[in-house]
């Protein structure tokens, strides 16, 4: 990770460190969630983003323009704190700003709600907050 440029990381939407699974877990036999019932929660969430952005040039958050974020991904009083807090403690550029919130949109997409809500943002900063730590 430290050989990949800081522009070049802040232009990928998820980061996350996977750890190695351990041999137990391998074979834990519980059931988890499965690949049908995931599949079905995505063409739901692309289904709700078609419909957003119907009559748009685009069809997914991931091509949303600061127009469309400005429009569909409103913040409550607190939530929009934490974001504050979130991009002045871990030093997120303007455009990891943006990829923040199209990716708690999709959080919220995929949780079938209609508002970003503070667990979605929450979630969408984990996935950059592994940026800054390669980078310095």
């Amino acid at each position: 990770m430290a050989r990949v440029s800081g522009p070049l990381l802040d232009r990928i939407d998820i980061h996350i460190e996977v750890p190695r699974v351990p041999y137990r877990d391998l074979r834990d036999r519980r059931p988890g969630s499965g690949s049908a019932e995931m599949r079905a929660q995505v063409v739901a969430a692309r289904e709700r983003q078609r419909q957003r952005f119907a009559g748009e040039r685009i069809s997914t958050n991931a091509r949303m323009t600061n127009r469309h974020i400005q429009k569909h991904c409103q913040l409550d009083a607190e939530t929009e704190a934490l974001l504050e807090q979130a991009m002045s403690q871990h030093a997120f550029s303007a455009r990891s700003y943006t990829r923040i919130l199209k990716v708690a949109r999709t959080i919220a997409d995929l949780a079938a709600d209609e508002r970003i809500r503070l667990e979605h943002v929450t979630e969408a900063i984990q996935y950059r907050s592994t940026e800054r730590h390669y980078w310095r």
